[in-house]
């Protein structure tokens, strides 16, 4: 039997191997309306419910390398699944989204998409799954090991040792003062002011040289 061709075919050079038919599967059967988008700086993806006779919505960043496009594509489907059962009954990341995230997470675990130590990260991911993408700190530098692309110079500041200087987004220059839970405590040189960054943020480290 030849291979189905789907309308959503493209799609599949965003997922890792193995992962195209459970993903159009879930997406035909709630008549999903899904965006791949630029690049943005505040969110990885984002869901909206139906309004008004519209379908539910989806978008992804089309910039994130294949594994960390399909987690963050099943913690909106989770979102979506949430409503189908609860509509807006239930907080958004309650312990109601947590599980169907959890058990979503898990079915494509069991499909063996994922390298070991991603799965590692996922595990603990479904103890308590956080409220956004960018909350998952930890497993998120995991999946950034996978990028094909990698940007001279950049580095992320959670890896970096507090103390450290650096320029994010050209916005100044700022030293790392302190994690404080999800985002680090920075302090911006030439104003004094405090900034909180997501951990993750890709920076420009400031090497100091001898005058």
């Amino acid at each position: 039997m030849s291979k189905v061709e789907h309308p959503l075919q493209a799609l599949a050079n965003y997922l890792p191997e193995g992962a195209f038919e459970p993903v159009v599967q879930l997406i035909h059967q709630y008549k999903v309306h899904l965006t791949v988008t630029r690049a943005r700086k505040s969110v990885l993806g984002d869901y909206r419910h139906p309004f008004k006779g519209s379908n539910h919505k989806i978008t992804v960043n089309g910039n994130l390398n294949k594994y960390e496009f399909l987690v963050t594509l099943l913690h909106e489907l989770a979102h979506l699944l949430c409503f189908e059962q609860y509509r807006n009954r239930v907080e958004a990341h309650g312990k109601e989204w947590k599980q169907i995230y959890g058990n979503l997470l898990a079915a494509f675990m069991d499909l063996n998409l994922f390298p070991n130590d991603i799965n590692k990260s996922l595990k603990k991911t479904l103890l308590n799954p956080a409220a956004t993408a960018n909350g998952e700190t930890a497993l998120l530098l995991v999946l950034r090991q996978y990028n094909t692309v990698n940007k001279t110079g950049l580095a992320v500041l959670a890896t970096l040792p507090d103390g450290t200087l650096f320029t994010a987004e050209k916005q100044g220059v700022f030293k790392k003062i302190k994690l404080r839970r999800k985002r680090i405590e920075c302090l911006e040189v030439k104003t004094g002011n405090i900034y909180l960054f997501s951990a993750i943020t890709e920076v420009q480290v400031v090497k100091l040289t001898d005058s």
